[in-house]
């Protein structure tokens, strides 16, 4: 489809993407889509907001000296642990003297603002990239903090004790559906209004799927192209059906918004 009152040089010029993630964080992916030229609707499916029970995260802070380690794998979770320890009135000087390591550079950047810089990020910004890291600085019988969001895969949790690491994995944070968005969307969809939607987390695609009746969603997305940040994302698109056609070999924003506008390029010379 062609958007109208854009122009045309820049290689999303014509191009609809919907970015999905939650409104708070969807500034740095919109605003790199917008700057190659694409009309981008914001369309969350997902909200972020505070753990159902602070009390596990708190009394981790409250014995936080037995941490040799803090892990953690997403902004979410270094602003959500940042607000609860501005709110306590302990400040950052809880976490003073752990060993940070961050899943990627957003979030080493988000530690770093806070005044944490992560002294280990992976080269690959998974958890299987993070654990191999680890494997090689996690001894048997340290502690480990890992403060993220709730019903998270368990995969890293699992290659830590694999490593007799003591870990306490506490919800920093959780994902809910977002409301209102599903009308809309589909609205858009079934117009022929759309050229990508985007992932940028298994959650967004487990809420956008559940958006749609049984077969509704196969037949609205069968002219959409499927733009995943990463093989974890990616893995969850296919199990709902959602083939993705673009995905970056860094799994982060500026680089899942390159890969678009490079798709785009391509076919056009094609």
């Amino acid at each position: 489809m062609r958007a109208e009152g854009v122009e045309t040089a820049r290689p999303l010029a014509d191009r609809v993407v919907v970015v999905t993630r939650a409104a708070a964080q969807a500034g740095a992916l919109r605003d790199a889509l917008e700057a190659d030229g694409a009309r981008v609707v914001v369309m969350p499916t997902i909200v972020i907001e505070p753990p159902a029970d602070w009390a596990p995260l708190d009394a981790a802070f409250d014995h936080a000296a037995d941490y040799r380690w803090v892990i953690f794998t997403s902004v979410n979770g270094v602003e959500m642990t940042r607000g609860r320890l501005a709110e306590r009135g302990g400040g950052a000087e809880v976490l003073r003297g752990r060993r940070i390591a961050a899943i990627g550079p957003a979030t080493a950047k988000a530690l770093e603002a806070w005044g944490y810089p992560a002294e280990l990020v992976p080269e690959e910004y998974v958890a299987e990239g993070l654990v191999r890291r680890l494997a090689e600085v996690v001894a048997a019988g340290d502690r480990v903090l890992l403060p993220r969001a709730a019903e998270t895969r368990d995969l890293l949790l699992r290659e830590l004790a694999a490593l007799g690491a003591r870990v306490d994995e506490v919800a920093a944070y959780r994902t809910r559906p977002a409301e209102g968005t599903g009308a809309e969307l589909r609205a858009l969809l079934a117009r022929g209004a759309v050229d990508v939607v985007t992932f940028t987390s298994s959650s967004t695609v487990r809420h956008f799927a559940a958006l749609f009746a049984p077969d509704e969603m196969a037949a609205l997305m069968r002219d959409v192209r499927v733009a995943c940040i990463g093989p974890v994302t990616r893995d969850t698109a296919d199990r709902f059906g959602l083939a993705t056609a673009i995905m970056p070999t860094e799994y982060t924003i500026p680089a899942l918004a390159a890969a678009i506008a490079r798709h785009y390029e391509r076919e056009k010379r094609s």
